[in-house]
């Protein structure tokens, strides 16, 4: 993982800039680099970025098949949907993970409360069949 979810830093995002790498520093189409190593090195970088990103979704539309297993167990045993114990255990264990990672727990813990948002609200609609 690289350093660019660092406390000190955001996210690596690709956003459509005119060249200037500050966020914000412009709309429209980023204008090509004119020296084709450094053409040939953001198209790599790019190609790895969309790679993890599918990775990412491919992994977290696993989470939800058990996620999804899970509440179908509480609703049919009345269990509640959500299980704060269990939250706050994950949520301290993705921090150490993050910080492990050198990714910023702050970024990792909101993540995750989205995630567990997501999936209580799932339970619940499972519960209410």
């Amino acid at each position: 993982m690289s350093d660019s979810h660092r406390a000190d830093q955001g996210p690596d995002t690709e956003r459509p800039t005119d060249g200037d790498p500050r966020p914000g520093s412009g709309a429209g189409a980023e204008p090509a680099p004119t020296d084709p190593e450094v053409r040939a090195e953001l198209e790599r970088l790019r190609d790895s970025i969309d790679n993890i990103d599918a990775a990412v979704v491919h992994m977290l539309a696993e989470r939800f098949k058990c996620t999804q297993r899970v509440g179908r167990l509480k609703a049919e045993h009345r269990l509640p949907a959500a299980d704060p114990a269990r939250e706050a255990r994950q949520i301290t264990r993705l921090r150490e993970l993050a910080g492990d990672a050198r990714l910023d727990p702050a970024f990792a813990e909101k993540l995750l409360n989205f995630i567990i948002a997501e999936v209580i609200r799932h339970h619940e609609t499972i519960a209410r069949g």
